[in-house]
Formats: structure tokens, C-alpha cells, sequence
């Protein structure tokens, strides 16, 4: 630390490498991630897999909310069959399922089937909804994500994976994804929790 402050007190060029005022040491992004993920030129291909998870997940809320074994009186049914075939592949050498997730499926899920299947539709439609009228993108992301993952370790693969990935994009890139969207009116007004924005004006 005394060896990077005496560099930076002698003027030398570190790029990436800069000091603040209470002497911390922060590093900056290189060209090519600023370009990506802080670029608003950028922002036209955000929208594109913005849109494209926006509407996989909204679609998939949509369809279980109409349905009674998901969201109706029946609640839970869909998803009790689910969590039965996921603690089926706990099984093996290397199974689908650890048995720390498959633990937790049956102590913590099973036993609240009802509440954790409305739980999924809701979330599932207000993180596509989000998505796609680009509000709170990163968040919005972020707990996408959260649910692909979920998937991903109750040994479901399908499109988990691809949607995982675009999900993790959107995040890096949480100040530009929602740029052609609310965020572009939104974020500068709230701020972040280091930096508040404007409420007024």
C-alpha cells in the first residue's frame, strides 16, 4: 500500500489503477467493458435480450396463472410433481440433485407446496414485466436468475441455462439494459444507495 501511494504521489501513469482522497486503492474498468456494459450506444442490443427474457418469463408466469394446479384452488399440485421428480434424481454417484438442495426442497417447500407455487407465478410475471418495460432491469435480472438457478439445481436443464447466461449479461450491463426503457428516466431520478439521485425537477 505505502509502495502504490509513493508511485502515485511521483505522478506515474496507472491507468487502472487510482487513489482517492482517504487513500483507497480502486481499479477501472478496462475500454472494452465500459463500451459494453456502461455504453449507451450499446443499448439497442440490451433491448434485444432484454425483450427475449422479458417475454420467456412473462409467458411462462402467464400460463401458470390460469391454471388451478399452479395458482388456483389447486395450488401447489404442479409443483408437488415437480419437487417429485427433482428428489428422484438425488440418486447415483454424481446425481442431478444434491442432497443439500434436495433437503431443503423437502423440509421447506414440499411442506408449504401452495404458498412456494403462487410464489413462482408471481415472480416469474413480474420479473418478465419488468424486463420488458426495462424498470429496475438489473434487479429484475438478477432475481431471473436467482429462479434459473433454483431450476438449474432441481436438475432441470431446458432453457435454464441460456436464460441464466442472458440474465447475468443484463446484469453487468444494468445501467445501459434499461436505457430504451423506464431506467432511462427512473435511475437518474432514484439514484443508487451510494449516489441518491434527484427527486424533484
Amino acid at each position: 500500500m505505502l509502495y502504490i501511494r509513493s508511485i502515485m504521489r511521483k505522478g506515474a501513469n496507472m491507468s487502472s489503477l487510482s487513489a482517492s482522497r482517504k487513500g483507497q486503492v480502486t481499479f477501472s474498468d478496462p475500454p472494452i467493458a465500459n463500451f459494453l456494459f456502461n455504453d449507451t450506444r450499446m443499448s439497442l442490443l440490451w433491448l434485444v435480450l432484454r425483450l427475449y427474457l422479458g417475454y420467456e418469463w412473462i409467458m411462462a408466469g402467464w400460463s401458470k396463472l390460469f391454471n388451478p394446479v399452479w395458482f388456483g384452488d389447486k395450488a401447489g399440485v404442479a409443483l408437488t410433481g415437480f419437487l417429485n421428480g427433482a428428489l428422484a434424481k438425488t440418486a447415483g454417484e454424481h446425481p442431478d440433485v444434491q442432497g443439500w438442495y434436495a433437503g431443503f426442497l423437502q423440509n421447506m417447500v414440499m411442506p408449504n407446496a401452495a404458498l412456494w407455487s403462487r410464489f413462482v407465478v408471481i415472480g416469474e410475471i413480474l420479473v418478465g414485466a419488468a424486463l420488458i418495460l426495462g424498470i429496475f432491469t438489473g434487479l429484475a435480472a438478477f432475481f431471473g436468475g436467482f429462479m434459473n438457478v433454483n431450476y438449474l439445481l432441481a436438475g432441470t436443464v431446458s432453457t435454464n441455462p441460456v436464460l441464466f447466461i442472458v440474465a447475468t449479461w443484463l446484469v453487468l450491463a444494468w445501467k445501459t439494459a434499461g436505457w430504451i426503457g423506464l431506467d432511462r428516466w427512473v435511475l437518474p431520478r432514484l439514484g443508487t444507495l451510494w449516489s441518491p439521485g434527484k427527486t424533484t425537477g
